[in-house]
């Protein structure tokens, strides 16, 4: 492997790695203004408010998104050992 192959697959890697955090941070940060605004409008300053709202969406997201997370992180690491073989067979 050349040193431009090892910067694709580094970057395939961080968009894979974005793939998989993405949609539960996006949950977490929706919840989390959710929450920010009805605090804000209702003038409830608890600091505990938000963890439980945010423990159970995330939750649920992942338990909607866990099908495309696998799918993903899968083929990510087929194509990974497709080049640890390949890689292998020119040594």
């Amino acid at each position: 492997m050349n040193g431009s192959e090892i910067l694709d697959y580094a970057r395939e890697a961080v968009y894979v790695m974005l793939l998989m955090a993405g949609p539960l941070m996006v949950v977490a940060l929706l919840v989390g203004l959710i929450i920010a605004l009805f605090q804000a409008l209702t003038q409830i300053q608890e600091m505990t408010l938000v963890f439980v709202p945010k423990i159970v969406a995330i939750f649920f997201a992942l338990i909607l998104f866990l099908p495309f997370m696998s799918a993903t992180l899968a083929t990510f690491m087929v194509k990974t050992m497709e080049n640890i073989v390949q890689v292998g067979g020119t040594l």
